[in-house]
């Protein structure tokens, strides 16, 4: 049924074949992948999995500090002006979230980059990519979510929850005594037990509206405030994406076999030297499921939109923690609605509009292809032109 689906959709979508894809949210813990497969590349992923999950986990109590310090005050003041001004003017979350790709709007993209949190941005940016560098225990990563006092206990068991399917992915798809065909029947054995075992704690898993984090109130808030943290963890995303695929590719096609490497150096070129600093962009649209892991999408459609939806999620919530001035109720109330949304499977939007969604964000743009070269966008017109409302901002120490 999986592959006569898989047919139809691939006629309706020849013409964006090469860009179908999987987004792996958060984390993995260590033993997981490492026993999976022991080679020195994927002990190395698995490492970087979990301080993934802590990086997210302690930028958000960074961006909280940040919100509660009175020597910030003036610049939460001038944040919040922006951001409000933005909304007003009622170009929706292309301005919110700070430029539009294609338009000529570099002034907005100079404004955020160079805006009220400039310095603290910077040097958050540098603190969470030492943290990327370090060593965490799998009990870290795993309670990671736990310790972040902005996120109510329902929200942090919802990411837990989301954490730990991620982990069951990975297992299975970078464990190389299996067959396709037996990971692909595997997988679905994953999906039940995620959506039915504690469904409470479960995200939908029908594709949802990008608008859920594209346009509500606080949309755009991290990427106008910290552009270049933002443009870190969504780096961070873009690996657990691309480095799947690479290692999904490989056993596919022998002839992309042993590319992992390539896709690790990749990665620490976005990521930098220890101060931030780094000559390769990091993505300026979301990494998404549709657009840089295209076989593991094609072979496990519905886990991949899971996995999407947990991080629109994690966006949503990240963009309400890092609008400035919330009280503390008000932020809660936010955060536990925006839960709700993704864990109803009534709120939901039709595959089609989901890929396209995806696939307009560019794979250039989402941080390029896990293999093979991409010099520039391949996109000719931006989502403004399209009438898509999306994010952008550079995100690299300047």
């Amino acid at each position: 049924m999986i592959r006569g689906v898989l047919t139809m959709l691939s006629k309706q979508l020849t013409f964006c074949r090469p860009v179908v894809a999987l987004l792996l949210g958060l984390s993995l813990s260590t033993s997981a992948l490492a026993q999976a497969n022991p080679e020195t590349e994927h002990v190395e992923l698995a490492r970087l999995y979990d301080a993934f999950t802590v990086t997210h986990a302690a930028a958000l109590d960074a961006i909280v500090k940040t919100n509660m310090d009175p020597q910030y005050a003036q610049a939460r003041a001038d944040m919040r002006k922006q951001l409000e001004q933005r909304q007003d003017q009622g170009h929706g979350q292309m301005m919110s979230h700070g430029m539009m790709h294609g338009s000529g709007s570099s002034d907005t993209h100079d404004m955020d980059m160079n805006g009220p949190y400039r310095a603290l941005d910077v040097q958050v940016r540098v603190d969470m990519g030492r943290l990327v560098r370090a060593d965490h225990a799998d009990t870290a990563a795993a309670e990671a979510y736990d310790n972040v006092a902005a996120l109510p206990r329902h929200a942090a068991m919802v990411l837990a929850a989301g954490r730990q399917f991620e982990e069951q992915l990975w297992a299975l798809w970078t464990d190389p005594a299996r067959s396709i065909d037996a990971k692909v029947q595997a997988t679905q054995a994953v999906i039940e037990d995620y959506r039915t075992g504690d469904p409470m704690h479960a995200v939908a898993g029908r594709p949802k509206p990008v608008s859920l984090y594209l346009d509500h109130t606080y949309a755009g808030s991290l990427k106008s405030a910290y552009p270049r943290l933002s443009g870190l963890l969504w780096s961070n995303q873009w690996l657990q994406l691309a480095s799947l695929e690479a290692i999904i590719r490989g056993q596919v096609d022998p002839q992309f076999a042993g590319r992992v490497a390539d896709t690790l150096e990749r990665y620490y070129n976005k990521l930098g030297s220890d101060s931030g600093m780094s000559m390769f962009p990091s993505p300026v649209e979301m990494p998404t499921v549709p657009t840089i892991a295209p076989t593991l999408y094609t072979l496990a459609p519905e886990a991949s939109i899971i996995v999407d939806n947990l991080n629109m999620l994690d966006a949503a919530i990240a963009d309400i923690i890092a609008y400035p001035g919330l009280d503390a109720n008000t932020r809660e109330q936010a955060i536990l609605a925006t839960v709700a949304q993704f864990t109803d499977d009534n709120i939901a939007t039709d595959d089609m509009s989901y890929l396209l969604s995806a696939l307009r964000g560019g794979i250039y743009n989402q941080g390029g292809p896990a293999i093979g070269e991409l010099q520039g966008s391949e996109r000719n017109r931006s989502r403004d032109a399209m009438g898509m409302q999306h994010p952008m901002s550079m995100s690299g120490p300047n």
